[in-house]
């Protein structure tokens, strides 16, 4: 990892700042000011210390060019510190105010038909317009200028999901701008010819004033892949230089209080490459909202695996999710009794120290007046906003007993997760278009909690050479950089495990030649021992043809299988292809799943794509048997974390699914039960659906 900043952790307004931080954004701009003190009174009664204050506000606080209104913001944030609730500010920028569109249309983004992205919803704005910028800036200058030595104000929410609406820009100022881009990239026209690959299609360019952005070309969607891969990575730069920004008015004039902005990770979105951008905070944020149906708590956890390592292990910041249902989902589904505080707990466990919410009130109009909020449109006397006065007590118990600041422990298990495989895999020029490696990642987890271990989601880019073992699903660009550091870890000792999909191209998205998988020139089939002629993509499109392929491991693959040839001396062939649908396609008692010593350690090749429960025997076969990392050796439906400081050990317990669990031999104190009990016999607990125990050892 590169230099970043330095953590800094924004204090509560308690005598000596600390606590686990609890609440939500609250937008009193919606509200007449004679609700603000039942707001007030509510959040003291429900154990809320923290709100993102002003986060769509910039026409409130400038409603015309030359008109400011602080006023409104003044009171509520005195309001707010006098009852013990610190502010985390917005910059204000994430919507724009009417006039200024009105003034200048040019700030307006573009779709890649060339139509303007028009105002009225979030981020209609272009991040690489000059114009817009100086705006944004002065706004965040005016905010530095009077609150930053308001000591309610105690951290700065810089924009708001940065890249929701606004992540593809096609304008003339996104063309200027990625021209600029690609000559600082690449330095020379040769060199980028080079990269993109443009003697294909006759698209070689004489200069950097004639490169373009991949705008819609008619009925034929195959985007140079190269091309489009640079947009992507330009895509994500433009918006992080765009808070970077932000950030620094602000700091110029405020610098001694901690900046955050808040990341959108979880297994159905990922959109930027947030291991650039957890560099640039100084403390990580999430939004995070759960996946309907059985994998719900799973994939909280798989999302706040990745949080914690982009954090480096530092406590992190749910600066949002729901109480219930969204509202911008096909099936909004609500949660259980019980979920609320439990996946709050979980996001502990998983090395949280804030739990906020969107948002403190339920809009009574607006396009999410549906969307679930701490105080419903019901009111207080209801179940939910009970389980939310319910969770800030138990959120003040955790912090009073000393989690606050303590670090997850880490697993022996890397599962390794790449932002630029996730945009290589969406390109429509593979052999197959329903590759997806972040949701590959969340399979492999899942199948590591079913083997009844955990491990931990890492940037490929970070460094993971302390841990044991390192998996990459769907890894499909590798440099040879990467490939080098895959190859001196197994040399060391280390185990790697390669899915079928990973190593196919470069950096440039060329495709490796020699064979597959041919990452680093060879050297990552080298190091796995086998040599792939041939991909064989399966699908229910070809009308007739077998959908599914055996393995003689009882595993059954359904989407890409890989025709390989082992060619590693000490290679060893864990399973193979097999039955009349194998024979076919010619593939029948073909390498499927392989095993090559190389170095002090070893690899494995799994050549084919595999649900989770084929993964998890998998796992369970080859990896858990010597990890120390076991999280309950006689129950996989228990989700198991540690967090540790000098002074204490906290362990937590959830249950995955819908039956209760019994736990015996747990040794420490209790100090939280939530739907759970205590046994007559010392350490023994009954947990039961969505409920959670909490444990401290000395």
């Amino acid at each position: 990892v590169s230099a970043r900043r330095n953590f800094e952790w924004p204090e509560l307004l308690t005598a000596d700042g600390r606590g686990i931080a609890f609440g939500g954004d609250y937008n009193p701009d919606q509200w007449s000011e004679d609700i603000w003190d039942d707001d007030i009174r509510l959040m003291k009664q429900a154990g809320v210390n923290t709100v993102a204050l002003a986060i769509f506000s910039w026409d409130r606080i400038q409603p015309t060019e030359d008109r400011w209104d602080f006023g409104w913001l003044d009171r509520i944030i005195d309001k707010l510190g006098k009852a013990g609730i610190a502010v985390d500010l917005a910059s204000a920028t994430a919507t724009a105010p009417l006039w200024l569109y009105e003034k200048h249309p040019e700030v307006l983004p573009q779709d890649k038909f060339g139509h303007p992205v028009n105002a009225g919803s979030r981020q209609s704005w272009s991040p690489t317009s000059p114009v817009f910028k100086e705006y944004a800036l002065t706004l965040c200058r005016k905010l530095a200028e009077r609150y930053g030595t308001n000591p309610y104000v105690t951290a700065w929410h810089m924009g708001n999901e940065y890249g929701w609406n606004n992540r593809y820009d096609y304008s003339d100022n996104a063309l200027n701008a990625f021209r600029l881009w690609c000559e600082r990239k690449y330095g020379t026209i040769e060199n980028l010819n080079k990269a993109w690959g443009t003697t294909f299609w006759g698209q070689e360019m004489n200069g950097f004033h004639e490169v373009l952005i991949p705008r819609f070309m008619g009925a034929d969607s195959m985007v140079n892949p190269g091309q489009k891969l640079d947009f992507e990575r330009f895509g994500n730069d433009m918006l992080l230089d765009f808070y970077k920004a932000e950030r620094d008015a602000i700091a110029e004039i405020c610098p001694d209080k901690p900046f955050t902005t808040n990341f959108m990770v979880s297994t159905d979105q990922c959109c930027m490459d947030y291991a650039d951008w957890a560099e640039e905070v100084d403390f990580v944020s999430n939004d995070h909202y759960f996946h309907e149906g059985e994998s719900h708590i799973d994939e909280l956890f798989c999302s706040d695996a990745l949080m914690d390592s982009l954090a480096l292990g530092k406590p992190w910041y749910v600066m949002e999710h729901s109480t219930s249902a969204v509202q911008w989902k096909p099936l909004n589904a609500r949660k259980r009794k019980g979920e609320t505080v439990r996946d709050s707990i979980a996001h502990v466990a998983m090395g949280a120290d804030a739990i906020n919410f969107f948002q403190w009130r339920a809009s009574a109009f607006g396009a999410e007046s549906f969307h679930s909020a701490l105080v419903p449109h019901a009111g207080e006397d209801t179940k939910l906003f009970r389980q939310v006065c319910e969770l800030g007590a138990a959120l003040k118990t955790l912090g009073d007993a000393g989690v606050q600041g303590t670090e997850l422990e880490q697993s022996d298990t890397a599962i390794l997760f790449s932002a630029e495989s996730e945009w290589a895999t969406r390109s429509e020029t593979l052999p197959s278009m329903k590759l997806n490696h972040w949701h590959d990642v969340r399979d492999w987890y899942r199948a590591f909690l079913n083997a009844g271990t955990r491990a931990d989601i890492v940037p490929l880019k970070y460094d993971w050479s302390a841990y044991k073992t390192v998996v990459l699903p769907t890894v499909i660009m590798l440099s040879a950089e990467d490939t080098q550091r895959l190859a001196d870890f197994a040399a060391a000792g280390g185990r790697v495990v390669i899915g079928y999909a990973t190593g196919l191209i470069d950096e440039n998205f060329h495709t490796w030649l020699g064979g597959y998988p041919g990452a680093g020139d060879g050297l990552l089939r080298e190091i796995l021992g086998i040599r792939g002629e041939e991909f064989n993509i399966l699908g229910a499109e070809a009308e007739g043809e077998p959908s599914e392929i055996r393995l003689s491991s009882g595993a059954v693959t359904r989407l890409w299988q890989n025709d390989v040839n082992v060619d590693g001396e000490r290679a060893q062939v864990l399973a193979t292809y097999e039955g009349e649908e194998a024979d076919e396609w010619e593939l029948g008692g073909t390498a499927a799943i392989t095993r090559n010593p190389y170095g002090s350690g070893e690899t494995y090749f799994v050549g084919c794509d595999l649900n989770v429960a084929d993964l998890t025997e998998f796992v369970r076969e080859n990896i858990v048997e010597d990890s120390a990392n076991v999280a309950n050796p006689t129950d996989s439906d228990v989700l198991h974390t540690v967090r540790k400081s000098a002074d204490a050990t906290f362990d937590f317990y959830l249950p995955r699914g819908k039956k209760e669990i019994a736990l015996q031999g747990i040794e420490g104190e209790p100090i939280y039960l939530f739907q759970a009990e205590a046994e007559e016999q010392t350490g023994s607990y009954t947990v039961h659906r969505n409920g959670v125990l909490v444990v401290k050892r000395a």
